[in-house]
Parts: C-alpha cells; structure tokens; sequence
C-alpha cells in the first residue's frame, strides 16, 4: 500500500526491561480535569501506565480520534513508522468517540473549520453547538459518529498491520468509555453496541482489553471528572493507568522471557 510502513526487521535484542509504550489514542489520553496538556504530563495514564512499569510512553492522539484515525496514523505518520521499530508494546486506546451522537455527518462537521470568512465559521461551530445536544436527543444517539461495525474492522486491519510489521510486538486494546456530557444531551445510545462488539472481537484477535467503563465509570457518572462530563480528573485518569499496567505487565515479562531465550543473535 502507498504511504505505509516498509516491513521492519526482525529485532535483534530482547525486549527492554524498561518497556516503551507506543500509545495511539483520543484527548482521553491527553485532556485532563481543566484542558488539554502535552504528552509529558506525568499524571496522564500513559506516562501513570509507564511509571508503573519502570518505562516510558510516546503517544499519538488527537481530538476526537476513532479508530479510523489510529489506522490513518499507522499509515500515514512517519514518526509513527520510526516508534514502532522502538516499542515493546503497542496500545490502540481509542474507540470511545466512535460511540458518541454524530447527528451530523462526519465530514461536515470536521469540515466547519474550512469555512471562511472567520465570521462564517464562528457562526456555524456556534449553531452546532446549540443544535448538537438537541439532535442527539431527537436522534437517540443515532447514527453514531462510527459505526461498531467500522470500529471493528478499523482496529481488526490496525492490528493485522502491525502483526505483519512485527509480530513479535504485544498490542493492547480498550473497551469504550462512559459520558455524561450535555454537548451530547447526555446520550450514549451506541456505546453498548460497540462495547458488545469489541468484546467478540478481543477473543477472535487474541487482543487484550481494558475495561476502560469499568474503571472510569464511577468517576465520571459521578461528575468527578472534567465538567465537560467526558474527560478525567487526575484520579481517573491514575486508575487507568495503573489498570493498563496491569494489563501490560505480564505481556512484557512474557516477550522479555522468550527474547532471554532466543539471546541476542537468535536462537
């Protein structure tokens, strides 16, 4: 395929002890209990995640990011390409925005920032705003911005790729998270359709999840995280972290041990 990744080579020393977390993911990998921070934020789950495993983490994300944009990155990014030659376990956090109400198309809506003049522009991301969390009420939360069954083959291609490009690489996945956003109208119709979805589909790819619901559930429905009602506050966002490590740990003690096994050169 044009723009994607040449096939690596095979590594040539075992994993490190100190692991290198390649995190693909939207702002819930990023966007804390007041606004957005930089990747390095050690409260952030990723760099909470690698704390814990005496690692590190390099994320890839963006706003509103569906499993369709993790897959565009994987192709399309050459700093990507670059990290996946570094890392010893790959996590594919993303998921959560492909369940929310779209009541627009998607491309209409991304594409209100090309309108001109800026005036335009202010008028027609103010008319959104105010007609989201009607529509999504009117609706009821449908379509969604991503269909499960787009979800599932996006994340089913992501990690067949990156099973090609090294298969020796642990991958790692989520289960959607939860809302209580009123830009949403507090709807999540098709959140327990992906969620029902991906769970089938972790046991037919051999990917590991995370219950990310489970673990952020009482923290968001209980508005203890970003008054937006969709992000985390710090606490949420160290209970996943330490969830994820948990996840992660005994894949990294597994490909740490069968690359002890075969040494350096191989076996």
């Amino acid at each position: 395929m044009a723009g994607s990744p040449s096939t690596s080579p095979p590594r040539s020393t075992p994993p490190s002890p100190s692991p290198r977390i390649l995190v693909l993911g939207d702002s819930l990998s990023f966007h804390g209990p007041d606004s957005g921070h930089p990747s390095d934020e050690p409260r952030l789950w990723p760099n909470v995640c690698a704390h814990e495993l005496g690692g590190e983490a390099v994320l890839f994300a963006g706003f509103g990011w569906t499993a369709r944009d993790a897959w565009w990155a994987l192709i399309g990014d050459p700093r990507l390409w670059a990290e996946l030659h570094r890392a010893d376990v790959v996590v594919l956090a993303v998921g959560s925005m492909d369940t929310l109400p779209s009541p627009l198309p998607t491309y209409l809506r991304t594409g209100l920032r090309y309108l001109r003049p800026d005036r335009l522009r202010r008028l027609a991301r103010g008319g959104y705003r105010v007609a989201q969390p009607v529509l999504a009420k009117l609706t009821r939360g449908r379509p969604a911005v991503l269909p499960a069954r787009l979800t599932e083959r996006y994340l089913d291609t992501s990690v067949g790729a990156l099973r090609v490009l090294r298969d020796d690489l642990p991958i790692v996945g989520w289960l959607p998270s939860v809302h209580r956003s009123a830009a949403y109208g507090g709807v999540h119709t098709e959140r327990a359709a992906t969620h029902g979805r991906l769970v089938a589909w972790a046991e037919r790819t051999d990917v590991p999840m995370v219950d990310i619901g489970a673990v952020v559930g009482e923290h968001v429905l209980g508005g203890h995280g970003n008054p937006d009602g969709m992000h985390w506050g710090w606490d949420g966002h160290a209970a996943v972290g330490r969830a994820m490590a948990a996840r992660i740990a005994p894949l990294v003690a597994s490909a740490n041990s069968a690359g002890s096994e075969m040494g350096p050169l191989g076996p």
